[in-house]
């Protein structure tokens, strides 16, 4: 069937040349259309995120589409602080214009008694001032227009910095843009430096990165396009640029050097690109279904961002294999000979068949035992610190420290009272009627007399815990309630709006614990298990409830993901090869692979090795990181035995000799692998460049783990096993070998 294509190609190849231009303008007007791409955020089928849709519709002063300004003064003269006459009115003139913008609802500030404490807004030291505004309309809408908002915010007296979750939200897509540009700057000459040294001529070179490029345009164009029927995360675009040139390159190279391998040997145009077909070209197709399974397993991740970031993923990878089997190709049989022109002299690779790499493998051969016991112990070494990893999710201190927000959240953190303290909010839902009717006080109220007594809640702010003193009972509450609350006192009526909604009593929970600490955590899972009252619902959220929301769901999901991956790929693997054992083993070194780079992430970016080097803060590991290093490596992984095992199986074919099978695939691929996993830990490292620390960490994991996976265990880890099982590798139970000869790709004309 391939080999049939690629004649089919070399004849038509205008006609197809053609058909991938055409495919390929369509997807340049998908990319220039745009598409709106997400932030994540919380899980909605989880407590948490039902709690926060809650606040979010009742209580929308209070929820997500809010950022917080920092006015302050660098003068520290007594005579300009936040107490002066001359402090407020400069603040009031920077204010002015988000006063009568129609997209501001609300704004809170310590001198016009909308603030619950004034004085947890302002400084100890009186110079700077913390004013909350809030957006009429969701997270979502308001993030567009958030840029507008804070360019209105101009003073020349004071500065001003932003934070709060608009601000945030908008860092980490201004950070990611600026992260995205760096790394193609960096990955696109280091790739064609590479590729040079793989080709020696620049014509055959090119080839491959253009390619690269097509496919990552095609698929960021898939990406769009999911865009418009589901959320799609603002990691994806990176995700989908890093993993889409990677292996694009990957590909486009092994089809290149098989056809100019090909025509070196005195075969016609026509005949090469057939024999690049059924050889490399089916072996980048069953590659790409691999990875693309790898990557599916984000869709048992349904909720959360990863889903989306599987099919992105799955989408670029498909859009790989497409233009490997279609503009490739063709590309290939209008240069013919002519691959090899631009020659670069001191470049030119050896072709001689019994190189090093052939070396190599005879003499991991001999001694097999003494090769692989030392280096899957020195794998498993590099992957202990995983055994202490801690998931936490990504917080602001993901972002730069330059970064606005990342340094005005720091300022509130450090400068303000209470500003280190984890808030948690409980969420009380009464179906049916006014909140703070009187049959509803005294539950409420023994409900916050509940939640005080558990250990390391410091302060509860709530409308029965807002006269501060324990003594006052539901009684005096009933009372103060029952008058119009029009006659309340300001600072009460403000607790009230930001606290009391159509059907809802919010409880802010503050705690001295770190906000992914352990404390706080198990702090949320008591509340959880505190009855609620009478006729009402209760749920936590905020972001320790997130978090651990987010930790369970993607800990309960993971097995079957798992299976999944493992599973399909040992099908597609049997399938390619007509062997049991192979796929098994296949897996097992793809595990291996897997846990040092793990065992490097842990060691890294938890424990803070080189972290000033890399220049990050340190901290737990983002639960989403395991999961797409996984999904992603282990495909990425599995490309490396596909193309190596399916030359060592071409060969076996011709001799029935496994050792000689071994040496012979090993030497005809092994060069090249190398040379394609430089190429992919080229790309993978100018995304470790990123100040995000989750795309960092993934570039860096990546690249790790494919060196890695070339290097310790393509090397020397599968041969040895392979001349430890000889011909037991290409075994399979009779029925199963006739399935797989029936239905199996097999392709005799190579």
């Amino acid at each position: 069937m391939f080999a049939a294509w690629g004649r089919f190609v070399y004849r038509r190849r205008w006609p197809v040349l053609a058909v991938s231009g055409v495919l390929l303008l369509a997807s340049i007007f998908i990319v220039a259309q745009g598409g709106k791409l997400q932030s994540g955020g919380f899980i909605e089928t989880s407590e948490s995120g039902r709690a926060s849709r809650l606040i979010e519709r009742e209580l929308p002063r209070a929820g997500a589409a809010t950022f917080t300004l920092i006015f302050s003064s660098d003068r520290l003269t007594a005579t300009l602080n936040a107490a002066s006459p001359e402090f407020r009115p400069a603040v009031e003139a920077a204010l002015a214009p988000l006063r009568s913008d129609p997209r501001v609802a609300a704004i809170v500030t310590p001198f016009d008694g909308t603030a619950l404490d004034p004085t947890r807004v302002i400084t100890k030291d009186g110079h700077a001032v913390a004013i909350e505004v809030a957006a009429k309309d969701d997270l979502a809408t308001a993030r567009d227009y958030y840029p507008e908002l804070r360019a209105l915010v101009r003073s020349d007296t004071l500065r001003i910095q932003a934070t709060g979750l608009l601000a945030i939200n908008n860092g980490f897509n201004q950070v990611l843009q600026e992260d995205l540009r760096r790394a193609e700057t960096v990955s696109l000459p280091l790739a064609l430096v590479l590729l040079l040294v793989v080709f020696g001529s620049i014509v055959a070179a090119l080839v491959p990165l253009g390619v690269g490029v097509l496919a990552v345009v095609g698929g960021i164009a898939g990406m769009f396009l999911v865009a418009r029927v589901t959320d799609v995360s603002v990691y994806a675009l990176n995700v989908v640029t890093l993993i889409g040139l990677g292996v694009a390159i990957d590909y486009s190279l092994f089809i290149t050097n098989r056809f100019r391998e090909e025509m070196r040997r005195g075969h016609s145009g026509n005949n090469a690109l057939g024999i690049a077909m059924a050889t490399s070209g089916r072996a980048i197709t069953f590659s790409g279904l691999t990875v693309a399974i790898g990557l599916s397993g984000m869709l048992f991740y349904q909720g959360t961002f990863l889903s989306s970031m599987g099919i992105s993923g799955a989408i670029v990878v498909a859009s790989a294999v497409f233009y490997g089997l279609t503009f490739l190709p063709a590309l290939l049989a209008i240069i013919g000979r002519n691959l090899g022109r631009g020659r670069v002299p001191f470049l030119q690779p050896d072709s001689a068949g019994t190189g090093w790499w052939h070396a190599i493998a005879t003499t991991v051969m001999r001694r097999p035992l003494l090769v692989l016991v030392p280096v899957v112990a020195f794998i498993l070494v590099l992957g202990s610190p995983f055994l202490h990893l801690r998931l936490a999710n990504n917080d602001v201190t993901a972002l730069p420290k330059h970064e606005e927000s990342r340094a005005a959240f720091d300022r509130l953190v450090n400068e303000f009272p209470g500003g280190n303290q984890t808030h948690i909010t409980v969420v009380v839902e009464y179906p049916s009627g006014d909140p703070l009717a009187p049959a509803h006080i005294p539950g409420l109220v023994d409900l916050a007399k509940k939640i005080s007594a558990l250990p390391n809640v410091d302060k509860i702010t709530s409308p029965v815990t807002a006269s501060g003193d324990s003594s006052v009972g539901a009684a005096e509450y009933t009372a103060l309630y029952s008058q119009p609350r029009s006659q309340l006192p300001p600072q009460l009526q403000a607790l009230i709006r930001g606290t009391v909604g159509e059907h809802i009593v919010v409880f802010d929970v503050a705690t001295q614990k770190e906000i992914y600490s352990d404390e706080s955590r198990q702090l949320v899972r008591s509340i959880r298990t505190l009855p609620p009252p009478q006729d009402a619902a209760l749920a936590v959220t905020g972001f320790t409830a997130i978090d651990l929301d987010t930790v369970d769901f993607i800990a309960g999901h993971t097995p079957a993901a798992l299976a999944y991956i493992v599973a399909a790929t040992m099908l597609v693997l049997f399938l390619l090869l007509g062997s049991v054992i192979l796929p098994l083993k296949a897996v097992v070194m793809n595990l291996l692979s897997i846990s040092a780079s793990f065992g490097a992430i842990v060691w890294i970016f938890q424990d803070g090795h080189l972290a000033a080097q890399l220049g990050f803060t340190p901290g737990s590991i983002d639960p989403t990181l395991p999961v797409i290093m996984f999904c992603t490596v282990f495909g990425l992984s599995m490309d490396y035995e596909v193309l190596l095992l399916s030359r060592m199986q071409e060969e076996y074919l011709k001799t029935h000799d496994n050792t000689s099978a071994v040496a012979m695939g090993l030497e005809k691929s092994g060069r090249l692998i190398t040379g394609a996993a430089a190429i992919m830990v080229g790309v993978f490292a100018a995304f470790a460049l990123a100040d995000i620390v989750l795309i960092k960490a993934i570039g860096l994991g990546m690249a790790l783990a494919v060196a890695i996976d070339a290097t310790l265990v393509r090397a020397l880890v599968v041969p040895a096993t392979m001349r430890l099982l000889g011909d037991l590798n290409w075994w399979a139970p009779g029925p199963l070998a006739r399935l797989q000869r029936r239905i199996g790709l097999s392709e005799s004309t190579a």
